[in-house]
């Protein structure tokens, strides 16, 4: 079992930035990859941002691709969503999600792929 925790989803205007963190406890060396998604009201969960927690390779949607960094933190068993210049248009609650198998490149924002889910941190943006 992996237990996965998100936090420092806030409120801020457009334009901003804030940065998430999700604390990883239990079996995080079986964790292939770990990952971001969304969900607006009314919306499907989305997939943001995805690490290979083994070497790094990240993976990002088009809608944050210059704006989302994603890292990790192996000593601390923490992953980050660097989230800078906000938009309206993210809004949304945020979760944390961990994967205990490979996942292809093309899969990695898909929902369905991930095994274990934090309870999520709400980023409320202003315009």
């Amino acid at each position: 079992q992996v237990q996965l925790v998100e936090s420092g989803g806030g409120s801020v205007q457009a334009g901003g930035s804030l940065r998430l963190s999700c604390a990883a406890s239990g079996y995080t060396y079986s964790t292939f990859h770990m990952g971001w998604f969304r969900q607006a009201p009314g919306k499907e969960r989305e997939g943001v941002a995805a690490i290979y927690t083994g070497g790094g390779s990240t993976y990002y949607a088009d809608s944050v691709k210059g704006r989302f960094t994603i890292s990790q933190d192996n000593a601390k068993n923490t992953l980050y969503l660097q989230m800078n210049s906000l938009k309206p248009e993210d809004t949304a609650m945020y979760y944390c999600a961990a994967s205990v198998g490979w996942i292809a490149y093309a899969r990695r924002g898909v929902q369905t792929e991930y095994d274990y889910w934090g309870q999520g941190t709400q980023v409320t943006v202003s315009s």
